[in-house]
């Protein structure tokens, strides 16, 4: 990835505690991000063995978003509400990240429409290992209140 402005993760997305499950942007170009999750041993989703393996697939949303949040910063936006539309062929070497560990989340753009959608692939790696795969669907409305009162969200 080349790199662009490096912004704060709080700048480029919307979550917050407890919901904001990533932590930091590692680098991002026009077409990519990589983000860093350091899995915490409590709090929201934890169990005895970690955080379960279908929570990667909020990391992945989440390191989107940052992605989303970046283009919009530097082009003088604020970043924009966006919905995980859902996944396909996600697949995890192992049902739990366990507490501590340090994983970088990536996400590739494949396709972005005008009208918002847009497909991703991503993955979860702890080191050199790939602990998680798939394919990602978002939508970035133009108009996300607008969006959410029409009740088609």
């Amino acid at each position: 990835m080349r790199d662009m402005q490096h912004y704060d993760i709080d700048a480029v997305v919307p979550h917050r505690a407890p919901m904001r499950l990533i932590d930091r942007l590692l680098d991002w170009d026009e077409d990519s991000v990589a983000v860093e999750v350091t899995v915490p041993g409590d709090g929201l989703f934890c169990d005895a063995d970690g955080v379960p393996a279908w929570v990667g697939v909020e990391y992945m949303a989440q390191a989107i978003a940052a992605w989303a949040g970046c283009r919009a910063r530097q082009a003088g936006r604020a970043p924009a509400l966006g919905f995980l539309l859902g996944t396909r062929r996600y697949s995890a070497e192992r049902s739990h990240f366990r507490a501590g560990a340090r994983l970088r989340v990536e996400a590739r753009c494949e396709l972005l429409g005008e009208n918002g959608l847009g497909m991703f692939a991503c993955r979860i790696m702890e080191g050199e290992d790939v602990v998680a795969v798939a394919n990602v669907s978002v939508f970035e409305p133009g108009d996300a209140l607008a969006y959410l009162e029409s009740g088609q969200a």
